[in-house]
């Protein structure tokens, strides 16, 4: 029950991010107005990521101190009402400014239930299945995004009036707003689990500080694992967001012309497939970190990652690419992030476990929130340059940005088989 209802809780948060990656263009395009130009366009939503991400890192490091310190359960239903929420109030949103606010509010609550949800089915589950209990968590997130595909091929957001004479991205928020329901059975009937209950009341007793950003740091070993989960969560992060989530737009290029229905559709199925790649992505990486480790299933994935992403990028062309590349590069891109909801929470303590998960898988979200719109820059400059595919080439450039994951793997420490660490 434990391992269903805190993988619901991160699915339908990652239902809502898809919605926001497949209506954040039509949204700036109708709120900037008729005379805006593709690069303005560009622009907005390449800073409306970035505010989301930016709101995610904030998130992240609140409600992670807040799950050592409160409690996992508590967390986590905080942040379901947080982000869905919000994600609905998007949709009444007139102006650039008041799209900002609501974005950087609904990444508030993105950002703490991925620390909550790992760490409460990794304290809560034996120890011979935390890796297939966490990979499988992170894997049916891309059932959240499959989800929102396909909601979104039948509440087209390019449609201009689609209901009550609401555009079709408005409605798609709206939607955003049911995953709310699931704060009921994640508070009547998940429980905190014992390793949490026993942290808090040595807490209490003043034997040990929990929940605290800087005795991350002050332990060498802490401070390493910190460092390390940095580096891996940075290089998947900025991928994923700076490059990867662009697909949408890449089909809107390679689809030119098409009538703006066409496009809708091929980018709804095509994000979707994106997404069934990307399940598979997250339950082979598990199987590959259960049997051989985790440095081994980061090394491939990373590697897979920096070349199937350029491949896409650069070859994507028609409406058929995108339901066989698509897959491929969710395959790829998602598959470390598996590994995350495995590994982060296999190198801290009890007492930091949520706020060093919290720090490496969301903290990064600040750098990473640099990528949209480094993106949108390159683009330009190459566009001035007079290069003949600038977002292709602009892309490409930012997929190195993978490599970094193969550095962080050098000072890596290897988590297989061994318990859940404690001071």
């Amino acid at each position: 029950m434990v391992v269903i209802i805190a993988s619901a809780g991160w699915l339908f948060d990652c239902m809502d991010q898809r919605i926001f990656a497949l209506a954040r263009q039509p949204a700036m395009r109708e709120i900037l107005g008729k005379g805006a130009t593709d690069a303005a366009v560009t622009d907005m939503v390449g800073l409306a990521t970035t505010v989301m991400l930016i709101g995610w890192a904030t998130g992240g490091i609140i409600f992670g101190t807040m799950s050592d310190r409160l409690g996992r359960v508590k967390t986590m239903a905080v942040t379901l009402l947080v982000y869905s929420g919000f994600t609905g109030l998007s949709g009444i949103a007139n102006s650039i400014p008041e799209f900002m606010v609501y974005r950087f509010l609904v990444g508030l609550g993105v950002g703490g239930m991925f620390g909550a949800a790992t760490t409460l089915v990794a304290e809560s589950v034996p120890a011979s299945i935390r890796a297939v209990a966490l990979g499988s968590l992170q894997a049916l997130s891309a059932i959240g995004n499959i989800i929102g595909s396909l909601v979104s091929t039948q509440v087209q957001p390019g449609k201009a009036d689609f209901l009550l004479g609401m555009s079709g991205w408005r409605i798609l928020f709206f939607v955003g707003i049911l995953p709310s329901i699931l704060v009921v059975p994640m508070l009547f009937t998940l429980r905190e689990p014992e390793k949490w209950k026993e942290s808090r009341r040595r807490a209490e007793s003043g034997a040990e500080k929990a929940g605290s950003i800087p005795e991350l740091f002050r332990h060498p070993v802490w401070r390493r694992n910190v460092l390390v989960g940095v580096g891996l969560g940075l290089a998947g992060m900025a991928g994923l967001w700076g490059v990867g989530f662009f697909s949408p737009e890449l089909i809107s290029i390679a689809l030119k012309g098409a009538p703006q229905q066409v496009v809708d559709t091929v980018r709804g199925y095509g994000l979707a497939m994106q997404d069934v790649g990307a399940f598979l992505g997250m339950i082979v990486f598990t199987a590959v970190a259960t049997r051989f480790g985790r440095k081994p299933a980061f090394l491939v994935g990373f590697i897979a990652c920096l070349a199937v992403t350029i491949y896409v990028f650069n070859n994507l062309r028609t409406g058929t690419d995108a339901y066989w590349m698509l897959p491929l590069m969710g395959f790829a891109q998602l598959s470390v992030f598996g590994g995350y909801a495995i590994y982060f929470p296999e190198l801290f303590p009890t007492r930091l476990r949520g706020t060093g998960v919290g720090f490496c898988y969301n903290t990064v979200r600040y750098l990473a929130a640099g990528f949209p719109p480094m993106l949108g820059y390159f683009n330009r400059q190459l566009i001035a340059s007079g290069a003949a595919e600038p977002f292709r080439t602009a892309a490409t450039i930012l997929s190195f940005i993978f490599v970094l994951g193969l550095v962080a793997l050098i000072w890596a420490p290897e988590t297989k088989g061994k318990p859940l660490p404690e001071d």
